[in-house]
């Protein structure tokens, strides 16, 4: 997520930079052609182009909108985890009660509680960041990963260590879906404390409902992962986009050589230039807005989102060893 109010004009340029000197040199030709060897059969009357470029700017929109949807539905999700993890920290805090052990013994079991689901937020960020087939593998987008901390390896798993027993952390990482088991572990654990007489049973059930808003709320963003923007209307507008980009500088190359002056035809170069980078921009915007888990530009910021929760919960129960906020990249000013 850009932390800015805007990204910079250059490294949006820098961006689509290999795209712009495509079009600058595929644009060129028609005109070279037209102007030094007199091929002036190749413009194309600019009418029915114009109608193509309609019909995907249309598209264009539909796709875009339907990409801001999963975007802003995977932020509203995680913006959920932040407020039930701050329910589920207060209610730990102060409804496991218990009059035959000291305050001492009863805020380690709710430190061991409490630091379980902040394990549970560092997996399931990791998980959403195992990067699908669907997704942008580029040797461009691999490097970003890197540089900003956002690939996936199995390594980091060891990042919950120090948030679990040795017994948990070997039971999660026996499983395949080690987030969801966490939860699980958390009911087992509810569960112990309403029989031995630390939970009663209406306050077991609230933060039981929790832990089910939990599994649906990591449901959600699963669902968001696995399930990619319907590849048939991701493909149609690809080809559709690059269509109308082919077909551009010849219909540009009619509306300037009926000028009176022909040496205004060279001003089509830039016009048709300006035009397919904006098609091809909009394009690209959707394309990397569609996965918002990735871990690249326009991600929602789980990482980032997972070091504030884990913070502000902590701080809860009073501890002072917390961790730094996750600051923005220094050179791209993007969040993870």
């Amino acid at each position: 997520m850009q932390a800015g109010r805007r990204y910079p004009l250059y490294q949006t340029t820098r961006w689509t930079s290999k795209y712009i000197l495509l079009f600058i040199i595929y644009d060129s030709i028609p005109v070279f052609l037209y102007h030094f060897f007199d091929f002036h059969s190749l413009h194309i009357p600019w009418q029915p182009i114009s109608l193509i470029g309609i019909a995907v700017a249309f598209y264009l929109g539909f796709k875009n909108n339907s990409s801001y949807e999963r975007l802003w539905e995977a932020r509203k999700i995680w913006g959920g985890i932040v407020n039930a993890s701050r329910s589920f920290t207060v209610m730990i805090r102060d409804f496991v009660i218990s009059d035959s052990e000291t305050s001492e013994e009863l805020m380690t079991v709710k430190t061991k509680i409490i630091h379980r689901h902040i394990a549970w937020l560092k997996a399931l960020s990791l998980e959403l960041r195992k990067v699908k087939d669907w997704e942008h593998t580029n040797k461009g987008d691999s490097n970003l990963r890197k540089k900003l901390g956002s690939d996936f390896s199995e390594d980091k798993f060891d990042e919950l260590i120090p948030y679990l027993s040795a017994e948990d952390y070997k039971y999660i990482m026996s499983k395949g879906n080690r987030s969801s088991h966490l939860l699980s572990i958390q009911s087992k654990h509810l569960i112990n404390l309403r029989q031995t007489g630390k939970l009663d049973h209406f306050r077991h059930l609230a933060i039981q409902n929790l832990i089910t808003e939990f599994f649906a709320l990591q449901g959600k963003s699963e669902r968001i992962k696995n399930f990619p923007f319907p590849r048939q209307y991701a493909t149609v507008n690809f080809f559709f986009v690059v269509l109308f980009i082919n077909l551009l500088p010849f219909g540009m190359l009619d509306v300037f050589t009926h000028l009176e002056n022909e040496l205004l035809v060279w001003l089509c170069i830039p016009f048709t230039v300006v035009c397919s980078w904006v098609f091809w921009t909009m394009e690209m915007i959707g394309d990397y807005s569609e996965n918002p888990f990735e871990g690249l530009y326009n991600d929602v910021p789980i990482s980032q989102m997972s070091r504030g929760i884990e913070i502000d919960i902590r701080q809860m129960l009073d501890e002072v060893d917390l961790p730094e906020p996750l600051k923005p990249d220094p050179d791209l000013n993007i969040y993870i």
